[in-house]
């Protein structure tokens, strides 16, 4: 008898910030350190803020267009209607944060760290999490066009409604991951999904994708 496998899901507590502090978005610079401040609508495209920190701040409204976010920390922080046809953000480090109603077109995270994080009702290009680590993490009502975790670490990652044109997992781990609210389309990697956990409904529908995987020949 096959033994049951217990999903241990994303452990997040709500966000709950101090009262903030209005900030002057032309104080935002590389390496810059701020805390317990709100930047809204704005637009800080082509910035260059690299090694930046915010802690207990909101980002709202802005945009950041190839802002150079290279190796930023943003620590119980919450993003809100971020638009950035380019999210410049390689390695990173994005915990205990909330990212909402976003629209981020080519995100490069690579090489990342994202812990404790939510990212709800948001419209995703390709996300380039490649060598990142995941844990804790949900994604709820997003739509992604390429999901890239080649050679990334998933541990404890849900998500819910949800749908991705291609998924990648090429050299990935994953450890509790729930794709039963994901709906998709291409999957490169299936052998690495060694780890997540699938619908019923789901499998039936990757049942060609495992054959091939795996040389099977099925004849009615």
């Amino acid at each position: 008898m096959p033994k049951k496998v217990t999903l241990t899901t994303p452990s997040i507590d709500p966000l709950d910030l101090p009262d903030l502090v209005d900030g002057i978005v032309g104080d935002l610079a590389a390496h810059g350190m701020f805390d317990v401040t709100r930047f809204a609508d704005a637009d800080i495209s082509g910035v260059d803020l690299s090694g930046i920190s915010f802690t207990e701040c909101e980002l709202a409204g802005l945009t950041a267009h190839e802002t150079q976010f290279r190796a930023a920390r943003f620590v119980q922080t919450r993003i809100e209607r971020l638009n950035a046809p380019v999210f410049a953000a390689a390695r990173a480090t994005i915990q205990d944060a909330e990212i909402l109603r976003s629209r981020l077109g080519s995100v490069e995270l690579y090489d990342g760290e994202i812990q404790r994080v939510t990212v709800t009702g948001s419209k995703l290009g390709w996300v380039n999490l490649r060598a990142a680590r995941l844990c804790d993490v949900q994604f709820t009502g997003c739509t992604i066009d390429e999901l890239d975790l080649t050679n990334a670490r998933l541990a404890r990652v849900a998500f819910e409604d949800c749908a991705v044109q291609t998924l990648r997992l090429d050299g990935a781990r994953l450890v509790h991951v729930d794709l039963r609210g994901l709906d998709m389309h291409v999957i490169a990697g299936v052998e690495n999904l060694t780890g997540a956990t699938l619908s019923h409904a789901q499998t039936v529908l990757m049942a060609p994708l495992f054959a091939e995987h795996f040389g099977i020949t099925v004849a009615g």
